[in-house]
């Protein structure tokens, strides 16, 4: 089965996860963590990448990303592989050394890409190895280089997760009341306690229902359905349905019979089948037309008869050309 292909332009920002196999735990060592560390940071200046946010745990990481060049398939795929090969010369072992794809979703700049530099600091925390207090010596994360300002890389974009807070400034001020906003998170804020904060690593785009919407503009219905998990492709394909509804119903004329049955309602579930993959339950919900037998019964009803009542209206709206 061929893969499913990434989302990626140019300017675009992911969360990235990745496990070792099996959840074995590859960066048990502080050896193997400053290798992987060496090795994004080549990954950052050979991909011209920036770099919001990350963390080194155990058994896996986490980064926030910016792609301008849009490669970010090309980049992760060199830095697992090169990883992987000086790791196991290391250890002078062979075989697969990660879980398997990578998990990426996109980002939306602003609030979305903070929090998420904020999820992926607090993963110490929330892994229970330390306090709010001990990240600053917690030397494998991106929080390390906010504490040590000296030894940043140019491709470090640490302002990120302070503007998120409240827009502190990148001094050591700034830096202490940062840390008191952690501390409050770890407190009373989410930290990882509710289900909306653990999804900040799933999914197959993290922003507001308008910037899935510009993602979703230039997909097809193919592209679409391809996107990286089941719940993404759900999500995603629901908002293409919308916006394809949306743009036929000013196209009925006369709208006001509330039947389940009612012609204008059978002509729009059948372009609507016609031209997207809506799944009969999401059509019986939208149009009001009752059981998704009854969606399916009256579509084929409508189909087979030329004398159907739905039967002008269905061809009329199959002469309007473009998205819809």
């Amino acid at each position: 089965m061929a893969r499913k292909p990434r989302m990626e332009y140019p300017g675009a920002h992911y969360h990235v996860v990745n496990r070792g196999n099996f959840r074995h735990w590859i960066f048990q060592e502080d050896q193997a963590k400053a290798a992987f560390e060496a090795c994004l940071f080549e990954a950052c200046e050979k991909h011209h990448w920036l770099l919001h946010a990350f963390v080194i745990m155990g058994n896996h990481f986490h980064l926030a990303v910016e792609t301008p060049e849009g490669n970010l398939s090309r980049g992760m795929q060199w830095l697992q592989a090169t990883f992987a090969n000086r790791f196991n010369r290391m250890r002078q072992q062979c075989g697969h050394l990660f879980q398997g794809r990578f998990r990426g979703p996109v980002l939306e700049r602003g609030a979305g890409l903070g929090q998420v530099c904020q999820y992926i600091h607090m993963n110490p925390v929330r892994a229970g190895m330390v306090q709010v207090s001990g990240l600053k010596d917690f030397r494998y994360s991106s929080y390390w280089y906010l504490w040590n300002p000296k030894v940043r890389r140019p491709f470090m974009c640490l302002q990120t997760c302070l503007d998120a807070a409240g827009g502190l400034s990148d001094s050591p001020e700034g830096v202490r009341a940062y840390e008191s906003y952690l501390e409050w998170q770890a407190a009373e804020g989410p930290a990882g306690k509710t289900k909306a904060y653990v999804c900040l690593s799933k999914g197959w785009a993290l922003g507001s229902q308008g910037f899935k919407r510009e993602l979703l503009a230039e997909c097809t219905e193919e592209q679409t359905l391809k996107l990286w998990d089941e719940a993404g492709e759900a999500e995603a394909g629901r908002l293409k349905w919308e916006d394809q509804l949306k743009a036929l119903r000013p196209l009925v004329e006369d709208a006001s019979d509330t039947r389940k049955s009612a012609p204008w309602k059978v002509a729009l579930a059948c372009v609507m089948k016609e031209r997207s993959s809506a799944s009969n339950p999401w059509l019986a919900e939208q149009l009001e037309m009752g059981s998704v037998i009854y969606v399916s019964k009256h579509i084929g009803v409508a189909r087979a008869d030329i004398g159907h009542p739905a039967h002008a209206l269905i061809e009329n709206l199959k002469k309007v050309k473009g998205k819809a």
